[in-house]
C-alpha cells in the first residue's frame, strides 16, 4: 500500500485498497449497448458509482454514454463539476426547497414526479431565465416515486402550460421497474401496460417527450419491450448480475470492476478449541493458522459475513472465522502465509465474487460493493 508523507508525518495510509478496473466498466457498457439494440444508454453513477468512485467512473463512461444519471441532486451537481460541460445528466431525488436554480445553471435535467416539484422547477426557471429540461415520472407499480396514473393528465396540463411559456421542456417520460430481475413474474409486463397508459394520458394533453425510459439493468437485459428509447444500466456496468439466479455475471459476459484486498497484519498458530473474536461464536476444531485482516464493518464489511465471508489468501480459498469487528476480522490462512501477504475478499477471475459475498450474507451484490467505506482507498487502472 502507498504511504504519503509531508515533513515526516504520514498523512495518508491504509492497509487495504479497492482496485477499480475502468476498462472493465467500459467493456460492460459495451455489452449493455449490444443487448439494448437501438436504445440510448444512461449510465447510472449514483451512490459514488456503486462504491467505485463517481468522478473517475463518470469520466471513463462519459464519452460512450448518452446520459449520466445520479439519484441525489447533490450528487448530480458534484458530477457536473467532475465531468464538465457537455454530458447530459439526469437527477431525480430532491426535497422541497432544494437548490433547483443551481441545478438549472449547471445544465442538470430534473425529474418531476409530484405537483410541488413542477411548481419549484418552474420557480427556478423564472429565477434563472433558463428553460428547465424535465422528465415526467409516473408510478407504474413501485409505490415509490412518480405521479399516480390518475394524476398524469393534470400534471401534463400544467407542464404543457409551462412549456408554452418557455419555462421548461418535457424531454422525458419515465418510470422504474420493480421486478425486472424476475423475468417470469409477469410484473414487468403489467408495468409496461401502465406506462403505455401514462404515455397516452400525457399525449392527450399535448405532451410527447422525445425520450421514453423504463428499463434499468434487469429490464435492459431481459425485457426487450421495456427498452423504449433509452435504458438506464447501473449494477451491470460494475460487472455484477441483477439476479445471479437468472444469469451470473460471467454468463452475461460481464467483468467485475472492483477488487477488494488488504494486507494481513498478523498470523499465528493456535491450538484446537481456541475461541475466536467477540462472543466466542466459533472455536477452532483442530490446530489452525489464523490471520487478521484489517477491514471491518467500519469499512462496510457486512457483520453478517461473520463465520461465512469468503476470502482468498495465497491462492487458497478460506473464510472469515468468528465475528466481523469494526476494523478487522480473523480468517483461516495457509501454513505459508505471513504478515504482509494479501488477502483478497472479492474480485474477478478465480477470486471470490461480490455475488458470492452477497449469497453468504443473505443480501445482494449491489449492497456489497456500494457499502464499501470511504476510508478504503480506490486505485484506478485501465
Amino acid at each position: 500500500m502507498r504511504t504519503h508523507s509531508a515533513g515526516g508525518i504520514v498523512i495518508s495510509y491504509y492497509p487495504a485498497e479497492a482496485r477499480i478496473d475502468l476498462s472493465a466498466i467500459r467493456s460492460n457498457l459495451s455489452s449493455v449497448r449490444e443487448a439494448a439494440g437501438e436504445a440510448a444508454v444512461l449510465a447510472v453513477v449514483k451512490a459514488d458509482a456503486y462504491g467505485h468512485g463517481r468522478a473517475e467512473v463518470a469520466r471513463a463512461l462519459a464519452p460512450a454514454a448518452d446520459y449520466l444519471g445520479a439519484a441525489q441532486l447533490g450528487e448530480a451537481l458534484a458530477l457536473r463539476e467532475e465531468v464538465g460541460p457537455g454530458p447530459r445528466i439526469l437527477t431525480w431525488i430532491f426535497a422541497p426547497g432544494a437548490p433547483l436554480a443551481q441545478a438549472l445553471r449547471a445544465d442538470v435535467e430534473l425529474s418531476a414526479g409530484a405537483f410541488w416539484a413542477i411548481d419549484e422547477i418552474a420557480r427556478a426557471a423564472r429565477e434563472t431565465g433558463t428553460t428547465a429540461k424535465v422528465h415526467l415520472k409516473v408510478d407504474t407499480g413501485m409505490a415509490r416515486g412518480g405521479f399516480n396514473l390518475a394524476d398524469v393528465a393534470e400534471a401534463s396540463r400544467r407542464l404543457r402550460a409551462l412549456q408554452a411559456d418557455g419555462l421548461l421542456a418535457v424531454v422525458g417520460l419515465w418510470s422504474h421497474l420493480a421486478r425486472a430481475d424476475e423475468p417470469e413474474s409477469g410484473a414487468t409486463e403489467r408495468q409496461i401496460e401502465r406506462f403505455e397508459q401514462a404515455r397516452a394520458a400525457a399525449r392527450s394533453e399535448g405532451i410527447e417527450p422525445e425520450i421514453l425510459h423504463l428499463a434499468a439493468s434487469g429490464g435492459a437485459l431481459w425485457h426487450p419491450a421495456a427498452r423504449y428509447d433509452m435504458v438506464r444500466p447501473g449494477i451491470v456496468l460494475y460487472g455484477l448480475s441483477p439476479n445471479p439466479e437468472v444469469a451470473t455475471a460471467r454468463e452475461l459476459g460481464l467483468t467485475p470492476a472492483m477488487e477488494l484486498s488488504a494486507s494481513l497484519i498478523l498470523e499465528r498458530g493456535v491450538p484446537a478449541q481456541t475461541p475466536i473474536s467477540y462472543g466466542h461464536t466459533e472455536k477452532t476444531e483442530a490446530p489452525t493458522r489464523l490471520g487478521v485482516v484489517p477491514l471491518g464493518y467500519g469499512d462496510g464489511i457486512p457483520r453478517a459475513a461473520s463465520g461465512v465471508g469468503p476470502v482468498s489468501v495465497g491462492g487458497v480459498r478460506t473464510r472469515i472465522r468468528g465475528r466481523v469487528c469494526m476494523d478487522q476480522f480473523v480468517v483461516d490462512v495457509p501454513e505459508a502465509a505471513t504478515a504482509g501477504d494479501t488477502a483478497f475478499l472479492f474480485g474477478a477471475g478465480d477470486l471470490p465474487s461480490a455475488d458470492e459475498w452477497a449469497q453468504a450474507c443473505g443480501t445482494i451484490g449491489y449492497e456489497i460493493v456500494t457499502r464499501l467505506g470511504a476510508r478504503v482507498p480506490r486505485r484506478y487502472h485501465g
